[in-house]
């Protein structure tokens, strides 16, 4: 059975990615209750991620706001994130916002779903993804790196 205070850590939102959550992403690895304390255990996709601080914030946020007085969010770094931590059901949330989720190789265009793409940057709006350009829609698109 799923807890309460684990509905709610699953519900929150990446902030570099909002249209997915951190369950989805993977970022979420656990949640426990002892005593009246909640206890969540999160793992970045990188060591360096500023978006963890975020992270921690609307986790412990979401928990008071539902009643949850005692939040303790940890961060562990092993097992080290990977993009096989997705979820299908995040794979698919990046893909219908028209962002390519991580393939190995290059991505097909989230748009018009083209092979035809050619990557612009290495960088996109986040160290996480890389800028593409679809040849056959002409569409620019982010695509989530394969780690």
């Amino acid at each position: 059975m799923v807890s309460v205070a684990y509905e709610v850590v699953a519900a929150v939102k990446d902030p570099e990615l909002p249209v997915i959550t951190i369950a989805d992403l993977g970022v979420l690895r656990s949640v426990s209750e002892k005593d009246g304390h909640v206890r969540v255990v999160i793992t970045p996709t990188y060591s360096g991620c500023p978006a963890m601080d975020a992270i921690r914030f609307d986790i412990e946020t979401a928990l008071t706001r539902n009643g949850f007085g005692s939040v303790e969010v940890v961060t562990s770094l092993s097992p080290a994130w990977s993009t096989d931590m997705i979820t299908s059901a995040g794979r698919a949330a990046l893909a219908k916002s028209g962002i390519a989720p991580p393939v190995a190789g290059s991505p097909a265009c989230p748009h018009c779903a083209s092979s035809k793409v050619l990557q612009i940057s290495r960088y996109a709006s986040t160290a996480c993804q890389s800028l593409w350009k679809c040849h056959s829609c002409a569409e620019p698109f982010n695509a989530v790196k394969t780690l």
